[in-house]
């Protein structure tokens, strides 16, 4: 019999394994599933007898899809506040998971997008496979990366991450990795035996990034490495308009697919995500990215482009949303402005204590 319960835990010698166990909705994330991975890393924490931490999803398809669009979709329709508090237990999961004291493995195989990317890439031990396709791609829906997503694609190396920030495009395990999204590639086929090897070799003082080593390959060549030149140039200006005249100005074809790509997306969501990414750059903490990210993502909330975007690009799947406003030129200043302005009466920070530079502190990584 099938096992319906969202969140999967099993102890294999010192490793807690913990999937995600939606494999028809992509495994993405309810509030339910939050609270119990949250509750699941309480446990690990405080197990003497659990060294490492394994996440994994469901299925064959990916590692996680992202929140539960339509029920946050419903929600806005609904001028509901559920979504807020979703958000809220989220980003505290995702801070809590960058710097969770015992190592912890992510497997990001498959599909594994916005919410996907927040359980999974700030963990210390990140995998992707020959199958992996790593995206946040909200501004398609007029909404803004979140999770501190933010943070990590302004960490990447040039332009990099603006280009995915803005154009929401998905990557391969190699761009995954040039991007500082991932740090190991490991075929597919492997993923069994890794896990394996991870519970009955994790122990006490095991390197456990050694034993993922082990197991790691070089991924299938990726395409971002080779287009560093146009998009750092692009990329690179202050404002979204210029950038898409740069790239219009390009005499790559590339460059030219990338702009119209960015038309297509909500006027607003562009601005205020080139917006959240500059600014996350000048932060000193993911705590304070993801506090940022809290009050964003609060307005975006309200705007209507993100039920518009849903409803385009999800439900009725017409790809023809209709932007307020509709145009680049016609999104005011203030309005971008309004988004990263403290909440108003009423409405409660996330209020997340920043924390020191360098907030991925687990095996593998450095300060």
């Amino acid at each position: 019999m099938n096992d319906d319960r969202p969140v999967l835990l099993e102890t294999r010698g010192t490793c807690l394994h913990i999937t995600l166990n939606r494999p028809r909705a992509l495994n993405a994330l309810s509030h339910t599933m939050v609270r119990l991975l949250d509750t699941a890393l309480t446990r690990a924490e405080e197990d003497e007898a659990i060294d490492v931490v394994l996440l994994s999803g469901a299925g064959d398809r990916g590692l996680c899809a992202g929140g539960d669009i339509r029920a946050l979709h419903d929600d806005a329709r609904a001028s509901g506040r559920a979504s807020l508090e979703f958000w809220r237990d989220e980003y505290r999961l995702n801070s809590r998971i960058a710097r969770f004291p015992k190592p912890y493995v992510a497997l990001m195989d498959g599909i594994v997008m916005g919410g996907g990317v927040g359980v999974s890439a700030h963990a210390g031990i990140r995998v992707v496979t020959e199958r992996s396709r790593v995206a946040m791609p909200e501004t398609a829906i007029g909404f803004v990366p979140d999770v501190g997503g933010t943070r990590l694609l302004a960490s990447a190396p040039g332009e990099l991450g603006t280009h995915l920030a803005l154009t929401g495009r998905s990557v391969g395990a190699a761009d995954a990795v040039l991007c500082g999204l991932a740090d190991h590639h490991v075929p597919a086929r492997l993923l069994p035996a890794l896990t394996e090897a991870l519970g009955e070799s994790a122990g006490p003082g095991t390197p456990v990034a050694g034993i993922v080593q082990r197991f790691a390959t070089e991924p299938p060549a990726g395409e971002l490495a080779a287009q560093r030149d146009w998009i750092d140039a692009c990329y690179a200006a202050d404002t979204v308009e210029e950038i898409v005249r740069r790239l219009r100005g390009s005499d790559v074809a590339a460059a030219g697919t990338a702009a119209d790509e960015l038309l297509a997306k909500s006027p607003l969501a562009l601005k205020v995500t080139l917006a959240a990414v500059r600014r996350a750059a000048r932060f000193d903490s993911l705590e304070a990215v993801l506090d940022q990210e809290f009050r964003v993502s609060s307005r975006a909330f309200e705007h209507p482009d993100f039920v518009e975007g849903v409803r385009a690009r999800i439900i009725d799947k017409d790809n023809d949303p209709q932007w307020k406003p509709g145009s680049l030129a016609e999104v005011d200043d203030q309005e971008v402005a309004r988004f990263f302005a403290p909440l108003g009466s009423g409405e409660q920070e996330l209020g997340l204590a920043p924390g020191p530079m360098g907030a991925r502190t687990q095996e593998g990584q450095t300060e």
